[in-house]
């Protein structure tokens, strides 16, 4: 039975998560919908990150067994055809090793934030950017994150759902940039780390928006991390502003990509 690696590309807005849900829209059940029309077989998918309701991807990963040794651009184009009502694009198809796993087998995660400070809305970024409607430093909120960098307890920036075994978690990179997006800026939040935890990225960002706007320095953003309080956090940043933007593997299968 061949495994597939897929590349996925998705806007979330219409989907409760990646995760497959009952009732609600997701989607994993878009995608093995289309699995269940394309190849008349009834196949789980993996991924290498699940995201949230109303959060993007560029560049998700996921697993998939059939049990025909189908052509690879045969399986990205079929499943396209059968994506065509809903905001979800396959960009790729291969066949790996059938030990590969797309979730345990990730060493990195990337992450992307992006939020527009000026007073008007957006209009052709809107559902993909925060709107902010007052200025902010981003040097400040650079400055601020790199107290974040590291070994440490996200219990203050830990939703309080999360399900994960332990609040640790080893941020490996945060950078905040200003960076021109047509005839305006945005802020740009990248970040990486092996594994986060619920709510980690956009409870991050929601106190960095603070330090931007003056509210909060560097200091002030380590002491909520080292006070483990979860009602010292900033506010949480809404949903449509993140995007999952690429996730490493060992060298031998590195699958990485900012799209």
């Amino acid at each position: 039975m061949p495994r597939y690696k897929l590349v996925i590309e998705y806007d979330g807005a219409p989907f409760r998560g990646w995760q497959r849900q009952a009732a609600d829209p997701s989607v994993q059940g878009a995608i093995e919908a289309a699995v269940t029309r394309f190849s008349g077989e009834t196949q789980g998918l993996t991924c290498a990150g699940r995201t949230d309701s109303g959060v993007h991807a560029t560049h998700q990963v996921a697993h998939l067994d059939l049990s025909k040794d189908w052509r690879t651009d045969v399986v990205r184009d079929a499943l396209n055809a059968h994506l065509k009502r809903v905001p979800v694009s396959i960009l790729s198809a291969e066949v790996v090793d059938p030990a590969f796993n797309a979730r345990h087998w990730a060493i990195r995660r990337h992450y992307r934030y992006r939020i527009l400070d000026r007073r008007s809305p957006p209009t052709f970024t809107r559902g993909q950017v925060w709107h902010v409607p007052w200025p902010l430093d981003a040097a400040a909120m650079h400055a601020a994150g790199q107290s974040l960098l590291g070994l440490h307890d996200f219990t203050a920036f830990r939703a309080a759902e999360c399900q994960a075994n332990s609040p640790m978690r080893t941020l490996d990179r945060l950078d905040v940039t200003r960076r021109p997006m047509g005839s305006m800026e945005e802020i740009v939040v990248e970040t990486d780390a092996r594994s986060f935890l619920h709510h980690q990225v956009r409870s991050m960002v929601g106190t960095l928006m603070l330090a931007g706007g003056g509210r909060l320095d560097a200091a002030g953003v380590a002491d909520i991390l080292a006070s483990r309080d979860r009602s010292r956090c900033g506010p949480m940043a809404p949903a449509h502003g993140l995007c999952f933007v690429g996730v490493d593997y060992r060298p031998e299968i590195n699958d990485f990509a900012f799209n």
